[in-house]
């Protein structure tokens, strides 16, 4: 049974690794939760905690600096606290000194930690040990369809998810032009919505460029953002991207770099397994959450976008769900894109290690087999590992396109 947990006044929250959290908690284990800023990590771990938890609040600037000056502190507080049955430090990037702290007290069996994390970049740059073997590791992403209650009975048996009991009443619609980050939810009004998305973006922005002492690269970094923004979802053309932005080739594969190991980008890598045809090979890059992703492009956060930027929200939505489910199923699956230098194209391949589940995404409700000589080209070309394919659309019906081919609304992917 899945978890429930409050947030924001009289409103419910589903989130799936909720249960898996509540688990670890009972068997008193350690684990690192780890998100992009405001998917709601504290929110979640805050009404998880068991009581007498201690809380170590590394946003809070004289406490920050006090484990700063002295990581060291932990370990004797922690001991001073014999009655603490669980130890919760937030935004661990922020001192990650501390996590050698961290490390000795699990070992000598002293504590038991929930840590959250937004940059596992900062972590690793400090040559921090990320405790392997010795915590579950966990991903919090914005909500997925299933967490907002809108899927129907999935189709796609290695891709079913539990849906939550009370579906929302923001739409998919919404979640195209605003995204699905919790604060967004809870936002009625559309100023609010865009008020948030436009703080969100200044506070990255800000708060990451003086974290990587990137100062004097504040302006080449903001226009590529907005660029990189721009081509989400698509292998972007570096030198381009050097050009308009006023910086080197190296450079702008260390701000994506930057972007991936803050969690606000996605990495989408060709599948290459077993390929009969040269298979350009070039990644794509998708920014994790739809509102984001529009308001950094400076786009109008208005209906009408769904109009202008159809087929591209709707690869996008259906993309980024896709990722979200896989690591919240705690699945070893990737997902991949397939694409020839004849041209022949599939919008998403899932390698399951054994077979592939390869699915086409078309924004129309309807779709014909004459639209799918990518799909249909892929299914013959890896039919030993591929017994059939999907196409995701936004019909509200399946629809059997041949034997090997179905179309499956939205809902019921």
């Amino acid at each position: 049974m899945h978890t429930l947990y409050m947030q924001g006044k009289n409103k419910v929250m589903f989130r799936s690794i909720a249960a898996d959290l509540a688990h670890v908690i009972k068997r008193k284990q350690s684990a690192l939760l780890m998100g992009p800023r405001q998917v709601g990590k504290t929110t979640l771990i805050e009404n998880l905690l068991p009581p007498q938890s201690m809380t170590i609040a590394l946003q809070d600037p004289s406490e920050r600096r006090a484990y700063e000056q002295d990581p060291s502190l932990l370990i004797r507080r922690v001991r001073a606290e014999k009655s603490a049955s669980m130890i919760f430090i937030d935004e661990a990037q922020k001192v990650p000194e501390l996590m050698d702290a961290v490390q000795l007290l699990i070992d000598r069996n002293e504590a038991s930690f929930l840590i959250t994390g937004s940059s596992a970049r900062k972590l690793k740059r400090h040559g921090t040990n990320l405790l392997p073997g010795r915590v579950k590791s966990f991903r919090l992403d914005p909500l997925s369809w299933s967490e907002l209650g809108w899927k129907k009975e999935s189709r796609i048996r290695e891709l079913a998810q539990p849906n939550s009991p009370h579906p929302s009443s923001y739409t998919f619609e919404d979640a195209m032009v605003f995204g699905s980050l919790p604060g967004i939810i809870k936002q009625d009004d559309v100023g609010d919505r865009r008020d948030f998305l436009t703080a969100y973006a200044h506070i990255y922005l800000e708060e990451e460029i003086r974290a990587e002492s990137l100062t004097r690269k504040i302006g080449a970094f903001a226009r590529f953002l907005e660029l990189a923004a721009a081509e989400s979802g698509t292998a972007p053309n570096l030198s381009k991207l050097a050009m308009e932005s006023g910086v080197s080739a190296p450079a702008i594969r260390g701000f994506y770099a930057l972007l991936e190991e803050t969690l606000v980008m996605e990495r989408v890598d060709p599948f290459l397994r077993g390929a009969r045809k040269r298979i350009l090979s070039s990644s794509r890059y998708f920014l994790f959450d739809l509102g984001v992703r529009n308001c950094l492009a400076r786009l109008p956060l208005t209906p009408e976008l769904l109009r202008t930027q159809k087929g591209t929200l709707f690869e996008q939505a259906v993309t980024l769900e896709l990722i979200r489910r896989l690591r919240s199923l705690h699945r070893d699956y990737r997902v991949c894109f397939w694409r020839t230098s004849g041209g022949a194209e599939v919008d998403l391949v899932i390698d399951t290690g054994t077979t592939v589940i390869p699915i086409e995404i078309k924004a129309g409700t309807t779709v014909c087999l004459g639209e799918l000589k990518g799909l249909r080209h892929f299914l013959e070309d890896y039919k030993a590992i591929a017994p059939r394919g999907y196409v995701i659309t936004q019909g509200t019906h399946p629809e059997q396109l041949s034997k090997q081919i179905l179309a499956l609304p939205w809902s019921a992917l």
